[in-house]
């Protein structure tokens, strides 16, 4: 080989090892840090903070930042999709506080180019129909309401309690489907079990917590002073603690209720936990852990991936007790 030769070849060879480290990040496409948002109605409920929190957890080992906002109300949810839209967020996961707003929601999304998938609460287009295209995780509402009613149904019977003798406190809001089809669905059980149908009242609550439960059971309990025995349930586990704590304070003793809920987060823990049982029987326990951990991985996958949600992803729940409110917590990952 040629002096000059060598040189050429010497000169080849330094210039690809120069080149090599310039080159190689630029075949290995590393991943852009993604924010997305994670809305709810309640922020200060167990429920909603489990689920952020699962989101989260989430985002941390998935390169993601999860913005977490409280939307009480629609000015708030528009509000919370502009900021996400001002900081450069891809997508959001919500649980609106009235699920009307879906063609607004819908619009200011499209706006920002942002996708967006719903949990817990389903929204509905402008005919009460779900809004197409926005993928639902949920809970199969009228399924754990007739889960509500076989529990309260059982509960009775091992009592021996006569169903003709006992009320039913239905702690209604008509306005918010889930909350109706959870009712509805614990009313045809307990009619289905030989639950007396003109001993089932209607309490149609404000607000769908403890005191929107407390004051919308008090008022059926004061006109039915004759009924002695009573049974309670509404869309969630707090509403239902509201009625017997209504309960309590007319004296009406803690083995003449039974209360179940749904849900399954701390408010229930602390009653299971309590010295002497209360009216609290139970509630049907859901994973709001899993709901918020598998909606966020679900946007992200779709935002990344392209992998599209299925449109429509329901869950049951299991009965928690006095007895096994630590065991069933356990199995669901609460």
């Amino acid at each position: 080989m040629t002096s000059k030769l060598r040189r050429f070849t010497l000169r080849a060879m330094m210039a690809a090892l120069v080149a090599a480290p310039l080159v190689a990040p630029l075949g290995v496409h590393a991943e852009e840090p993604l924010k997305i948002g994670f809305l709810v109605k309640m922020p200060e409920q167990a429920w909603f903070i489990n689920e952020q929190k699962a989101a989260t957890a989430v985002g941390k080992t998935d390169n993601v930042s999860v913005v977490n906002i409280g939307t009480p109300d629609g000015e708030r949810v528009l509000s919370a999709i502009d900021n996400l839209g001002a900081q450069g967020a891809k997508g959001f996961v919500i649980c609106a506080p009235d699920v009307r707003l879906g063609p607004a929601i819908q619009a200011r999304a499209k706006k920002y180019n942002m996708k967006f998938v719903t949990v817990d609460d389903q929204l509905v287009d402008s005919s009460g129909k779900p809004l197409a295209g926005v993928p639902h995780l949920g809970m199969s509402a009228f399924k754990i309401g007739n889960q509500v009613g076989q529990a309260i149904s059982d509960e009775m019977k091992r009592r021996g309690w006569n169903p003709d003798e006992v009320g039913a406190i239905r702690i209604s809001d008509y306005e918010l489907p889930t909350a109706k089809l959870r009712t509805d669905g614990a009313t045809e059980t307990l009619l289905k079990n030989g639950f007396k149908k003109d001993n089932i009242f209607d309490a149609p609550q404000k607000t769908t917590d403890d005191e929107g439960g407390f004051v919308a059971t008090s008022p059926v309990l004061s006109k039915h002073p004759n009924i002695k025995k009573w049974v309670i349930f509404a869309l969630n586990e707090e509403s239902v603690l509201g009625g017997v704590r209504a309960t309590e304070q007319l004296h009406i003793p803690s083995k003449d209720v039974i209360g179940v809920g749904i849900n399954g987060a701390g408010e229930a823990f602390a009653e299971f936990q309590k010295k002497e049982p209360t009216g609290f029987y139970g509630t049907i326990a859901v994973s709001s852990t899993n709901h918020g951990k598998q909606s966020a991985q679900n946007l992200i996958d779709w935002i990344r991936a392209g992998k599209e949600p299925p449109a429509d992803t329901q869950t049951t729940g299991e009965l928690m007790t006095r007895d096994n409110w630590l065991a069933v917590r356990k199995e669901l990952g609460i």
